[in-house]
C-alpha cells in the first residue's frame, strides 16, 4: 500500500512540472515502476529536492498537495499503484448506475 499521498504524485511527472513550472528537476524523482515501494522519506525528498528552485517554491504539503492531487492523471497512478487501483475499483463498484 502506498504509504503517502505524495507518492501518487511519482506516478504523473508531466503534471508535476507543468504546476511547479520552471526550474523543476523530474531527474531528481524515482522512475521506480511501483510508487508503492518508495519510502515515504525519500518522496518528501524527492518532491522538495525537484522542487526547490521553482517557480511554485519547494515542496510543501499544505500549499501544493491538494492541488497537485486535483492535476495528476487518475490512470497513471492506477498503472503504477496495484493499491490505487483496487481503491478505484472498490469505488467505482458502489456507483449506481444511473
Amino acid at each position: 500500500m502506498v504509504q503517502i499521498m505524495e507518492s501518487w504524485f511519482l506516478a504523473d511527472v508531466p503534471s508535476l512540472e507543468r504546476y511547479f513550472g520552471g526550474n523543476f528537476r523530474s531527474a531528481s524523482l524515482t522512475n521506480r515502476e511501483s510508487i508503492e515501494d518508495v519510502p515515504k522519506k525519500d518522496v518528501l525528498d524527492q518532491l522538495r529536492m525537484a522542487s526547490r528552485d521553482s517557480q511554485k517554491g519547494t515542496y510543501d504539503k499544505g500549499r501544493h498537495s491538494f492541488a497537485l492531487l486535483a492535476q495528476i492523471d487518475p490512470q497513471k497512478v492506477i498503472g503504477r499503484s496495484p493499491f490505487a487501483k483496487r481503491l478505484i475499483d472498490t469505488l467505482k463498484s458502489y456507483l449506481i448506475p444511473a
